[in-house]
């Protein structure tokens, strides 16, 4: 092991020490350190996207600490310890590169391997008794990407649309749906609707090729450019948003968008 990660795992243990270590990581659970995990990965992410390598780094070891985290607690209570973390993916990823670490030949291309490497994860599952083709797709997983991977593990039985024109059948009745349920003022059903209509986009997507998590990401950060945009022309004439109007907040996002944010 190497010097950084055992001075890792030690700051670990001090930190998660009944008598000597800081209360709030104590106080901590699988529970409510999963949030945690779930926002670094994100900002790594975050900072892959900006191009930040430096802040990749930094990233990076916010996330190994999370599972440096959920390690020792595992390990305070008798389940498991990080060599274990660390045997179990390396065994994982020797079985599933048998053309790697075996005697099975490489597949002809990238796309070929995946197809191989989902029928190894189907072996896999069997072997735990997930005989359902949907049972290993995490309930943790961000839903519009969770949506897109259901679809796609269902796509690969034949559980699937012929094309995109059916994809946009689908996208019209939900809508149609939606509508009727706003109108008759029923907010429960028009949540629902409003689920079904994101997962119909969410297939949509992965129709397309686009994986929506990332889709939707890069929508998020245009609407913040361009909102950038609207405050900082009205901050030239010593106003904000609240003090400007819809049309005019409108002309300066059109305006934004001619300019290519």
């Amino acid at each position: 092991m190497s010097a950084p990660l055992d001075r890792l795992k030690a700051i670990m243990v001090r930190l998660r020490d009944p008598e000597r270590g800081c209360p709030w990581d104590v106080e901590q659970t699988f529970a409510t350190i999963a949030p945690y995990t779930l926002e670094e990965a994100y900002e790594v992410a975050d900072a892959i996207d900006r191009g930040d390598f430096d802040d990749l780094k930094s990233e990076l070891g916010d996330l190994l600490f999370q599972v440096v985290f959920h390690a020792r607690m595992a390990e305070e209570q008798g389940l498991f310890a990080f060599d274990d973390v660390a045997t179990a993916i390396a065994d994982k990823l020797e079985r599933r590169h048998p053309h790697v670490f075996g005697d099975e030949a490489a597949k002809a291309d990238g796309t070929a391997q995946k197809l191989r490497w989902e029928d190894l994860k189907a072996a896999e599952r069997q072997a735990k008794a997930q005989t359902g083709v949907l049972d290993d797709v995490p309930v943790g997983l961000p839903a519009l990407h969770r949506a897109a991977k259901l679809t796609r593990r269902a796509a690969r039985v034949g559980f699937d649309w012929p094309s995109t024109d059916e994809v946009f059948a689908k996208l019209e009745e939900e809508i149609g749906e939606l509508k009727a349920e706003i109108a008759a003022g029923d907010a429960a059903k028009a949540a629902e609707e409003m689920g079904d209509l994101l997962f119909v986009v969410a297939n949509l997507a992965r129709k397309l090729g686009v994986e929506p998590e990332d889709a939707l990401r890069g929508a998020n950060a245009k609407f913040v450019r361009r909102f950038h945009f609207i405050e900082a022309e009205l901050a030239k004439g010593g106003r904000t948003p609240d003090q400007s109007d819809l049309t005019e907040m409108d002309a300066l996002w059109d305006a934004a968008k001619a300019a290519g944010l």
